[in-house]
């Protein structure tokens, strides 16, 4: 095949983009392979490996000693709180929704250009009028009009009166301070319940969230308490499943996860005090698990209540000893890092602490690519494949033996769009 000139014109992105690396990798067979070469037609990967023909026009783009890797997904965040650290100088009733959804535009390009180019947003708790926010903001980046991940919306999260995404729990405000209606997730009883679920669907969310038990950094009370009945976790499951929609729970006591699994939900968000017994259940369910366990070791909780932090002290070692069983077990664990429990756009740490609580690397790497998309029931994505959407990133050695330089991504292509490269190489678009 005749060398392609490297060129220093800036290309449309309807022009074939020859991608060259060093390496990349194959997350089904688990090889690095080398040289790494990637043809990028339109937003859709066209072939990998060394191309016996190239579409005329084609633009080599060099980048270097680096491994191309699928596009990572995070599978828990909320792109609408927090920022680059864990604080905002404001308070949740100094918050409109135009000023959220402002900040969410800073995390999403943030989070895009870290190499996450699709995230679950699990779930508003604020006061929005009843508009989904996060339905907003995807269908913005869609268009063109902000830079971001594809995001997966689960627009407001569902939890009863007082529970812990209840947002006067987390700072004990008075009655009467950011009170929530039914449309905005704060639902009591199966028929609230019901309508909730509903209103969420009918405004575009494409997966719910239910907030099953207490957590960690909430005023309600002991960690891990079922928070839903089991009547109630059934009907919530049953309005998203017609719907054909999935339903991830925010769970942490044993007792809340076993309820939730039997209650059909297909993701339990954090699962940090799950027994053997209730891990194997998963295991036979086939029930996703986003451990988000960094969370336990990274986490800023020097300014919460007291109470809050000695809980924290209390569940953080037990949760990470209760993720690495879970991965011993064969639980199907997809990544997600909980931002802005920890700040936004440090997905590496997550898949750091997954490689410590058990995992190899290319699992690790596996749970923010191959599991991640099959928790979304996302074929299109995931791998470095012909046919699928060309969200590829570039990090620098061998992530199978150091998976720490998923720290430092220096390429990001998105929809075969270029949105960030540090190579050096030349722009294609």
């Amino acid at each position: 095949m005749k060398p392609l000139p490297e060129t220093r014109e800036t290309p449309t992105r309807e022009t074939p983009v020859l991608l060259r690396a060093a390496r990349l990798l194959d997350v089904d067979k688990g090889e690095l392979v080398a040289p790494g070469e990637v043809l990028v037609v339109g937003e859709r990967i066209a072939e990998v490996g060394r191309p016996a023909r190239l579409p005329e026009g084609t633009a080599l783009r060099d980048l270097g000693d680096v491994t191309l890797l699928p596009g990572l997904m995070d599978m828990e965040v909320n792109l609408f709180l927090g920022g680059p650290d864990h604080r905002s100088p404001l308070i949740p009733v100094q918050e409109d929704p135009a000023l959220r959804t402002l900040r969410a535009v800073a995390n999403a390009r943030r989070t895009l250009h870290r190499g996450y180019t699709t995230v679950r947003n699990l779930g508003l708790f604020v006061q929005t009028g009843g508009v989904l926010l996060d339905v907003a903001l995807k269908k913005a980046i869609d268009l063109g009009w902000v830079e971001g991940p594809r995001i997966v919306p689960a627009g407001h999260a569902v939890a009863p009166t007082g529970g812990h995404l209840d947002p006067t729990m987390f700072q004990a405000f008075a009655p009467g301070v950011l009170p929530l209606t039914v449309e905005e997730g704060i639902a009591d009883g199966v028929a609230e319940v019901r309508k909730a679920v509903r209103y969420q669907l009918k405004y575009g969310a494409q997966v719910i969230k239910v907030c099953a038990s207490n957590g960690v950094m909430s005023h309600t009370g002991p960690a891990g308490a079922q928070q839903y009945s089991d009547e109630e976790l059934r009907a919530i499951v049953d309005e998203a499943h017609r719907a054909g929609v999935k339903v991830a729970a925010h769970c942490m006591g044993d007792s809340a996860i076993r309820a939730a699994v039997e209650a059909g939900v297909d993701c339990i968000e954090h699962g940090f005090l799950a027994s053997d017994a209730t891990l194997d259940l998963m295991v036979e369910r086939g029930t996703f698990l986003v451990a988000t366990t960094y969370l336990t070791e990274g986490m800023n909780t020097a300014h919460a209540d007291p109470a809050l932090r000695a809980k924290a002290a209390d569940v953080f070692p037990r949760a990470r000893e209760s993720t690495a069983r879970a991965i011993r077990r064969g639980v199907k664990v997809a990544l997600g890092t909980d931002a802005p429990a920890i700040p936004h756009g440090r997905g590496a740490k997550e898949l750091l602490a997954l490689v410590d609580r058990g995992m190899r690397p290319l699992d690790a790497l596996r749970a923010a690519t191959v599991v991640a998309a099959d928790l979304i029931d996302a074929e299109d994505r995931g791998r470095l494949r012909e046919g699928l959407l060309a969200d590829i990133v570039a990090v620098p050695g061998d992530p199978l033996s150091d998976l720490s330089v998923t720290e430092r991504v220096s390429f990001v292509m998105k929809g075969g769009r270029v949105v960030r490269d540090d190579t050096g190489s030349a722009p294609a678009g």
